[in-house]
């Protein structure tokens, strides 16, 4: 009787730890990244009356006799599925679809969660608001002049430098396209004001110098006179200024000096076939066409003689026998123009968004787009082995094995959705079943120490 007496003890015990186990989920129920615990139990010792007996000539085996001395707790686990994910349309919120954790640092020591309600702090720096935790990844480094992430680093705090400048840029590189109209009439000699507007076709486009100042710039083009595949450009930066800007215009390896046209030539299939300056420099007989454009930046003097600064940029008219991005000749209405160039003036950061790579792009007032740089993700061998350390974070343990931290989608790792929270992976009718199982664990376990305290109670009324 005294077995049993302790047998419903260890009952009562380790259902009252299940219960608080369940408790523990049903308050976290809507907990960011919380993930649910389970009890699992296990007979305990045993406490035998014979041992087994083999088979002999005579009779045969004999099972042992053993009595149970009760039940104890096998494991407590952390079951890792996925969450609902919910939209918040915060953009720093980040959610994991899949397996991986955040990582946090507080000083050098590393933390681990799924919980990716994040925000900035008054310097800009990614972190977890609730503890001031700082979210890791890889800041962006310029390399030859151009912004990239090398995740081989190791991790670093994310920085994003709201409202700092990017600097002005100037163009270097100006792209033509489309189609001029073959059928458009050449311009004679001595021609009047409306027959040189019918037979030209011109093209405006705004084009920065190293100030980010905007000009102008003006191609004009023209059927040559007795030539079916070749037409004349000439070429003028701010030609509406009071002051001229000197244009000049060169080819191959001339330099950009002397006049402001070029010509464009055509093959009968009307695709491009060469370009050459005023002054006969050709271009490459193949590859890309392009054309040297220097001007004067008003405004803007070198030297001590103050004489103006120069800029130069390349018109690209696209490449031979391409009819891709590619200024073309065909009979169709001209619709030639610059669709693209490379220069900006200065702007602010006023915005960044986050892919689901993880990769932060800061969004300028300027209309570019800068890499800042990437989250990072942990996974582990065995993420059920990881120690809980409050705050909806994880800590390395023994049996977690270490931390693999790389990008999203590297090694099993899932994707990262922005705008989104991972909710509880809780599931309340499953957690109000295990307590009425758990209740009714407790109150069969509390019975046995009753009817055994009724036999004892019987055993010493034995003897009036």
């Amino acid at each position: 009787m005294m077995r049993s007496l302790f047998s419903g003890v260890s009952g009562l015990q380790n259902h009252q730890i299940r219960m608080d186990v369940v408790g523990n989920n049903i308050a976290n129920v809507n907990t960011t990244g919380f993930k649910k615990g389970r009890v699992n139990f296990q007979d305990l010792l045993y406490q035998q009356m014979s041992g087994a007996a083999r088979p002999t000539e005579e009779v045969g085996g004999v099972n042992p006799k053993e009595i149970g001395l009760g039940m104890s707790i096998a494991s407590i686990d952390t079951i890792h599925t996925q969450g609902s994910l919910q939209t918040t349309g915060v953009g720093t919120d980040l959610a994991i679809q899949g397996t991986g954790f955040f990582v946090l640092k507080n000083g050098e020591k590393s933390f681990y969660t799924r919980a990716g309600a994040f925000g900035l702090d008054n310097q800009g720096t990614l972190v977890n608001p609730a503890n001031g935790l700082r979210v890791q990844g890889w800041m962006a480094r310029a390399v030859e002049g151009a912004p990239r992430i090398d995740t081989a680093r190791d991790v670093e705090d994310l920085i994003i430098p709201v409202g700092s400048k990017d600097p002005a840029k100037a163009t270097t590189s100006v792209d033509f396209a489309c189609n001029l109209d073959k059928r458009t009439p050449e311009i004679p000699d001595g021609a009047g004001p409306q027959a040189r507007l019918d037979g030209t076709w011109g093209t405006d486009f705004k084009v920065y110098d190293s100030f980010g100042d905007v000009h102008t710039l003006r191609v004009d083009f023209s059927r040559v006179p007795g030539q079916s595949n070749s037409w004349r450009a000439n070429v003028t930066v701010d030609p509406d200024s009071p002051t001229a800007t000197n244009t000049a215009v060169g080819v191959g390896t001339a330099a950009a000096g002397g006049a402001n046209s070029f010509t464009v030539n055509f093959s009968n299939l009307g695709t491009l076939a060469g370009v050459a300056d005023a002054a006969g420099n050709a271009g490459p007989a193949e590859g890309d066409l392009n054309v040297r454009v220097a001007f004067d930046v008003l405004g803007a003097t070198a030297g001590a003689a103050g004489a103006p600064t120069r800029q130069e940029f390349a018109i690209n008219l696209g490449r031979i026998g391409s009819v891709v991005n590619t200024v073309t000749q065909f009979a169709e209405k001209s619709s030639t123009k610059a669709f693209m160039q490379d220069g900006y003036p200065m702007g602010y950061l006023e915005n960044f968004k986050i892919d689901q790579s993880g990769v932060i792009t800061g969004v300028y007032s300027n209309g570019t787009n800068r890499l800042v740089g990437q989250v990072a993700m942990a996974s582990f061998t065995n993420p059920g082995g990881l120690e809980k350390a409050g705050e909806n974070t994880y800590v390395v343990s023994n049996n977690s094995g270490i931390a693999n931290v790389s990008p999203s989608g590297i090694a099993g790792k899932g994707k990262l959705i922005a705008g989104a929270l991972e909710m509880s992976n809780v599931d309340l009718a499953e957690q109000f079943t295990d307590m009425i199982v758990t209740q009714r664990g407790f109150q069969a376990n509390s019975k046995t120490i009753q009817t055994s305290d009724q036999m004892l109670q019987e055993l010493l009324t034995l003897k009036r």
